[in-house]
């Protein structure tokens, strides 16, 4: 069972590619989402009463990771150190400090060294 903390690109991009649920490709896998991702999956506009069924089930299968006081110390120093965006900033964060490979499509994130990345290619 691997464990992973995905980005929101990463879900848009297995989901879109796959032609089926999220929770179908990462089944037998452990989720963890940032508080962002979660914020950012809810709070997608333009998707259908099924699709936001889809969320909620998927979203009940991972596990939710909070910001606390250690992640805003990441997020502190990632923010400056390499300019990034709030939400990729506080993602990022919350993967260093659970200490677990981040897959995302986000090539912005290639430059945070002290990240596990797993850089998808959505492309190929």
């Amino acid at each position: 069972m691997g464990v992973k903390l995905f980005s929101i690109q990463i879900l848009f991009c297995i989901y879109s590619q796959a032609m089926k649920p999220i929770s179908e490709f990462l089944e037998n896998k452990q989720a963890y989402l940032s508080i962002i991702t979660e914020l950012e999956l809810i709070g997608y506009p333009d998707i259908t009463i099924k699709e936001s069924q889809q969320i909620k089930a998927f979203l009940e299968s991972c596990t939710i990771a909070e910001v606390n006081d250690e992640i805003k110390n990441i997020y502190t120093v990632l923010r400056r150190k390499y300019r990034l965006k709030l939400g990729d900033a506080v993602v990022a964060a919350t993967a260093i400090y659970l200490d677990l490979p981040f897959m995302s499509a986000d090539k912005a994130f290639n430059k945070v060294t002290e990240l596990q990345l797993a850089l998808y290619n959505h492309e190929e």
